[in-house]
């Protein structure tokens, strides 16, 4: 099973790809799309573009998304949410089943605890796949959405194991 995970942000949508072969996690790339400037319209539009794309070149057999959260001001929740549905949209087009995590579920899983901050899913992701660039804290994130997609579908035996050697 090949999984495109994806954390959701409309100025930056986080990505990564991992590879599941029963119990054995690879990670194969990781990045951003980011939207620019411009109209919300067209910013949506540079999302979904850039997501297709990634999905065409590293063919994922499933895709996880991370749930949003209600932000401070109710116009900016909106926004994150249509951005969140270009990450629904897009994999659905190409077939792919989608998994929808809760962001404290996903820092749970990789983790241990649901009220880790950047930096601890970071590491855990580091510690999960050493020697990787990450291309940033949203890749990162998106890292952590697939691990807990592999992990929530039966591929995490090696998670779990990696979280016990951590002492997660």
């Amino acid at each position: 099973m090949r999984v495109l995970g994806i954390d959701p942000g409309l100025r930056t949508t986080g990505w990564g790809v991992i590879e599941v072969s029963g119990s054995k996690l690879t990670h194969v790339a990781n990045g951003l799309c980011l939207s620019g400037a411009g109209s919300l319209a067209a910013r949506l539009l540079a999302l979904h573009e850039q997501l297709s794309e990634i999905v065409t070149r590293f063919a994922p057999t499933a895709a996880a998304v991370e749930q949003t959260f209600v932000n401070r001001d109710a116009a900016g929740t909106l926004k994150l949410g249509q951005a969140r549905g270009i990450a629904l949209l897009v994999p659905a087009q190409a077939g792919l089943e989608v998994g929808e995590y809760a962001p404290n579920a996903v820092k749970k899983t990789v983790v241990g605890v649901g009220h880790a901050d950047k930096r601890q899913i970071d590491h855990m992701v580091r510690l999960q796949f050493p020697g990787i660039e990450i291309a940033g804290p949203d890749a990162a994130d998106a890292l952590a959405v697939a691990l807990c997609h592999a992990h929530h579908t039966g591929g995490g035996n090696r998670l779990a194991a990696a979280l016990a050697r951590a002492g997660a």
